[in-house]
């Protein structure tokens, strides 16, 4: 899978969420609402979630291995940095 799009929906200034994402794979999958959140030490994504009834949260969609994950926090976080910069 390709990361073809990177749209940035949201972003913020202050506060720990700084921005919701839509990542588009090979032209023809979207996902949307990926947060990018400042943690304690550094940036890092949370996949698109919903509470379930017992009120936790459960990942809606996400990358299955760290190769596809770790490829598509760098290349968001890269977008990110780029676009506050601009």
């Amino acid at each position: 899978m390709e990361i073809t799009d990177i749209k940035f929906r949201h972003l913020e200034e202050y506060g720990r969420l700084k921005a919701l994402v839509s990542v588009t794979f090979d032209g023809v999958f979207a996902v949307h609402d990926i947060k990018i959140i400042d943690g304690h030490d550094r940036l890092f994504l949370a996949m698109p979630s919903r509470r379930m009834p017992d009120g936790k949260f459960r990942d809606i969609a996400h990358p299955v291995g760290s190769v596809l994950r770790d490829e598509l926090e760098h290349k968001v976080l890269d977008a990110y940095r780029s676009s506050i910069l601009q």
